[in-house]
């Protein structure tokens, strides 16, 4: 069994089929969690990439969310949870956020949380993406 088989996506009928991501997920044989930091739009120096870019950010973010992912031995396929931070009070730059997010994940459409705040931690900064993983 290959980690990703061990996740469980679960679509729950009596709720709307709107929302672009399982309900639940379901961890099965788990030997291993792995919680990651959220995932920032810096470089290898820690300079914030594409300045009021909100989907320059996010691609930024999801390659720096899988070269955390795999220096713990796991990949988006075995993540179970996401938290997608925007810092902006605008619906649009969230859906923004959530289409690169999304593309990455593919399939593996796991259950989110997608938030707008006021301000994230890095100058210039608009999007983060923390994570947690299950290892069978």
């Amino acid at each position: 069994m290959t980690a990703s088989d061990s996740v469980e996506l679960i679509r729950v009928p009596q709720l709307t089929d709107q929302a672009p991501y399982a309900y639940a997920a379901v961890a099965s044989d788990v030997r291993k969690l792995v919680f990651t930091a959220g995932a920032c739009p810096l470089d290898e120096d820690g300079a914030t990439v594409a300045v009021g870019d909100v989907a320059g950010q996010a691609e930024q973010v999801m390659a720096n969310l899988r070269t955390a992912l795999a220096a713990a031995g796991a990949d988006l396929t075995d993540v179970v949870k996401t938290t997608v931070y925007v810092a902006s009070n605008r619906r649009d730059d969230l859906v923004t956020a959530w289409d690169v997010v999304s593309r990455h994940f593919g399939p593996h459409d796991v259950p989110s949380t997608l938030l707008g705040v006021a301000v994230l931690g890095y100058r210039d900064q608009l999007v983060e993406v923390e994570a947690v993983a299950a290892l069978c």
